[in-house]
This record gives C-alpha cells, structure tokens and sequence, in this order.
C-alpha cells in the first residue's frame, strides 16, 4: 500500500504531462491514494483551480485534494479553505514558493502558513536546495504548523537532513526528476522515520521514477511502510486501511 502526498490533477502548460492520476496508473505501482493539487491553481489561479478540482474529487474515492494558496492573495485563501476544507475531500494546503515569487521566509508566504495553521492542516510547499532550512525556520516560528518539505530539498537532500533535525514539524517526500544514488538512504539514515513521506510529482514525472528511487533505498519492512504510507495516513488523518483494496 502506497500514499502518494505530492501529486497534481489538470494539464500543464508544457509538454511533461507522463503519467495521468487515473486508476491504471496508480494500481501498476500500488499507489491506492494519491493527495492532488489542481495545476490551474498552481500555475494560473487558485479560485477557478480549487473549484475545478473540488467538483472532480466528488467523483473519486482514492484521492483527496489539497487546497491552493498563492500567499499574495490571502483574502481568497481564507475563502478557499473555509469553503473546501469543511467537505473533508481537502486535506491539505499547497503553496509554491516559487510561481508566486513567494520565498519559504518571505512575509507573504509566513502569513499565509501561519492562516494554514489556524486550520489545522498541513501545508505541502515546494523547496529547493538550501530553501529548506528557510521552511524549517518559518514553521519554528508558527506554533501547531505542519509542514512538508516537497522533493526534500531536490539537490539539497543534505539541507533536508539539517532542517528536520532542527525542526520536529517538518515532513520530507523525495520525488525529483533525479535520482542520484543513496539520496533516499543517506536521508532515511538520518532522520526520525516518523517524518518520512511517499511522493511523485505525478503528472509531471512517472511514478516510477520515485518508486525506483524508494526501492534502491533498501529501507527495512518498518519504515519502508512508515513511508510508504503509515506516515501519511497519521499526518493527514486519512481514513484508509492496509487491507483495502487498489
């Protein structure tokens, strides 16, 4: 059983759409729940984007949403996610830092996390490199928040590792376009199990790319199930059970 946390819904403007979130895809790598961001919110806007993926997920089962937030429009935030989180198909936020030209420690995107944590959800937010260490200082200073570090870092996997030691709220999901060797292992190797989380990046990159990389990782029973899917299900108080079927 696999939860995929970072995983989009909606066509892209360039031509990197791989691997659909229909079912077929999901079921050749064991993937029974994905969490989707509506690309039209994250690339254009998030009110028609948020809307567009809230009337699909009625009609879907294995797959929750997040809602998006651009952190240079709070007033349609708070409007957002008092409408979509209450139907419960939301777990969620998404934010990425770097279409809104929002950094992890700028203000904006520090409001807009701490609205986040007023509503008791974590927030799934694009970092790379060094940017990382900013998102674990900004959720320091927001008491409750939760956040996600998307692709961990990508080729600052090793900032990652500073980051989640110096903050207990900060989760880590892998994918990348990459795969060098042992990124996955050094990080499982170094930081508290219980933080550790399955993503694709799909639509944008095939779910075999992370599936591989998780794989190559040699991760014992235990936490390759904590990160597969047990972390995920704690985190996003997701009704889900090891023996459900894909």
């Amino acid at each position: 059983m696999i939860i995929d946390v970072h995983a989009h819904w909606g066509p892209w403007f360039f031509t990197m759409d791989v691997a659909g979130v229909n079912h077929a895809t999901m079921d050749r790598y064991g993937i029974s729940h994905a969490i989707v961001s509506a690309t039209e919110a994250v690339i254009y806007d998030p009110a028609t984007g948020n809307r567009a993926l809230a009337e699909w997920l009625a009609g879907t089962d294995r797959h929750f949403g997040y809602v998006t937030v651009n952190p240079r429009r709070l007033a349609q935030a708070e409007k957002d996610l008092q409408e979509y989180l209450p139907t419960g198909r939301f777990k969620g936020v998404k934010i990425h830092t770097d279409y809104t030209r929002s950094p992890a420690d700028s203000p904006q995107t520090r409001e807009a996390l701490a609205l986040v944590a007023a509503h008791g959800v974590p927030a799934l937010v694009h970092t790379w490199g060094a940017t990382v260490l900013d998102l674990a200082r900004t959720c320091l200073d927001i008491p409750g928040l939760k956040v996600i570090a998307g692709h961990m870092g990508a080729d600052g996997h090793r900032f990652a590792i500073e980051a989640a030691g110096s903050c207990d709220r900060l989760y880590l999901e892998p994918c990348w376009s990459h795969a060098p060797a042992r990124r996955i292992a050094e990080v499982a190797a170094a930081v508290d199990p219980g933080r550790l989380l399955f993503g694709t990046d799909s639509t944008l990159i095939d779910p075999a790319s992370a599936f591989g990389a998780v794989a190559a990782a040699r991760l014992d029973r235990d936490l390759a199930e904590k990160l597969a899917w047990r972390n995920a299900a704690a985190l996003f108080n997701l009704p889900v059970r090891p023996d459900q079927p894909t």
